[in-house]
């Protein structure tokens, strides 16, 4: 089964010291925040896919 959020390969979340735990980087309003939690298909607006070839291809 595919993962909703695929959170595990956004650039925007990661390590942090503090609660020493991966997290979301993000500082989302909490409109998004609650769309997020209540709709397993609503598409994250912040998901940047760490994908280093994307600028490569947009050149081509």
């Amino acid at each position: 089964m595919a993962e909703a959020f695929p959170c595990d390969s956004c650039r925007n979340y990661a390590y942090d010291e503090d609660y020493e735990e991966y997290v979301c980087m993000v500082n989302m309003d909490e409109d998004d925040y609650g769309r997020l939690m209540s709709n397993h298909r609503f598409q994250c607006p912040y998901y940047d896919g760490d994908d280093d070839y994307k600028i490569v291809r947009h050149q081509m």
